[in-house]
C-alpha cells in the first residue's frame, strides 16, 4: 500500500503540471508550493486499505506558522492535534464501512518534529524560512471491514474544523480509477 500512496504523485503528474503551468504567477511557482488556505489530500483505497495524507500550512489549521510560545497559541496547537487525532470524525467515514485507524503519523514543526533536511533551501535563511512556512503533515492509514460502503470522500467537517482552509487539492487512486480533483467547502465531496 505504501507504494500504492507514494506513485500516486507520478501517476498524476500531468495534472499537477497543467495545474503549476496555470498558476506560474504564485509566489514560489513550483509543485507543491506553500499557499494559505490551500490543503493538499493524497488518497489511495487498495482492497480493505484506506491511506489518507493530508498536508496544509498550519496557518490553514491553527491560524499561525510561528513557534509556539505563548499559553494561547501552546493551547491553539495541542486542540488542533487533538482534532487531528480523530481521523474517524475529521473525515466523516460511512460506519457501513467499517474502518478503524490502522496507523496514524502526526508532523509539524508545530508538534515540535524537527523539519526534514530536504526542506532547507536557503541555509542563509533556513530559520525565518521555516517559522515563516510551517506546514503540518498527517498520514493516516485505515482498514476498513466493508471497503464497498466507501462510494465517496466527505471533507467537509476539514473545512467545517479548519474554516481558514478554503481548498484541498486531491489526488485520489480508487477501484474506479485515477483522479486530481480541488474540493471547496461549497463542493466537499468527491465519488470514490
Amino acid at each position: 500500500m505504501r507504494r500504492l500512496l507514494l506513485a500516486l504523485p507520478f501517476a498524476l503528474l500531468p495534472l499537477a503540471v497543467a495545474h503549476a503551468a496555470d498558476e506560474h504567477d504564485h509566489e514560489h511557482g513550483s509543485l507543491g508550493a506553500h499557499e494559505h488556505g490551500v490543503g493538499r489530500l493524497n488518497a489511495a483505497l487498495d482492497g480493505q486499505t484506506l491511506e489518507l495524507e493530508l498536508e496544509s500550512p498550519a496557518m490553514n489549521l491553527v491560524g499561525f506558522e510561528h513557534a509556539a510560545t505563548t499559553d494561547a497559541d501552546k493551547a491553539k496547537v495541542a486542540a488542533v492535534r487533538a482534532q487531528l487525532e480523530k481521523p474517524l470524525a475529521l473525515f466523516n467515514l460511512p460506519k457501513a464501512a467499517g474502518c478503524v485507524v490502522a496507523t496514524q503519523e502526526l508532523e509539524s514543526p508545530l508538534f515540535g518534529d524537527k523539519p526534514d533536511a530536504d526542506d532547507d533551501h536557503d541555509a542563509d535563511a533556513k530559520d525565518e524560512h521555516h517559522h515563516d512556512h510551517s506546514e503540518i503533515h498527517a498520514h493516516y492509514q485505515f482498514t476498513c471491514a466493508a471497503p464497498g460502503a466507501l462510494k465517496t470522500l466527505d471533507l467537509a467537517n476539514i473545512f467545517n474544523t479548519f474554516p481558514a482552509t478554503q481548498k484541498i487539492q486531491v489526488q485520489l487512486i480508487s477501484p474506479s480509477g485515477q483522479q486530481g480533483v480541488e474540493v471547496t467547502a461549497k463542493a466537499a465531496a468527491l465519488k470514490l
